[in-house]
C-alpha cells in the first residue's frame, strides 16, 4: 500500500463521519500564517532541516484533509 493509498483509506473514513462537518474543514489563522513562513523561507533557501519536516508534515496534513473534503462533497452529492 502506498502513502496516497492509506490517506485515501483514511480519507475516506474521516469523509463518512461526518460530511458536513468535513467540507467546513480549513486551517487556523495560526497554522496558516506558520506554513506561509515556512513556504517563504523554502524560496529564498533560508530554511533549516528542521522546518523542512514541519513544512512536509503540514504539507501531508493538508493531502489528507483536501482527500478527505472531496470525498465528503461525493456523499452529500449522492
Amino acid at each position: 500500500m502506498t502513502v496516497v493509498e492509506a490517506f485515501g483509506d483514511l480519507a475516506e473514513l474521516l469523509a463518512g463521519m461526518n460530511p458536513s462537518k468535513i467540507v467546513k474543514l480549513k486551517a487556523s489563522a495560526g497554522m496558516a500564517e506558520r506554513v506561509d513562513v515556512l513556504v517563504r523561507k523554502k524560496k529564498t533557501g533560508d530554511i533549516s532541516g528542521e522546518e523542512i519536516v514541519e513544512l512536509e508534515r503540514y504539507l501531508a496534513l493538508d493531502l489528507l484533509i483536501n482527500l478527505a473534503k472531496a470525498r465528503a462533497k461525493r456523499i452529500l452529492a449522492a
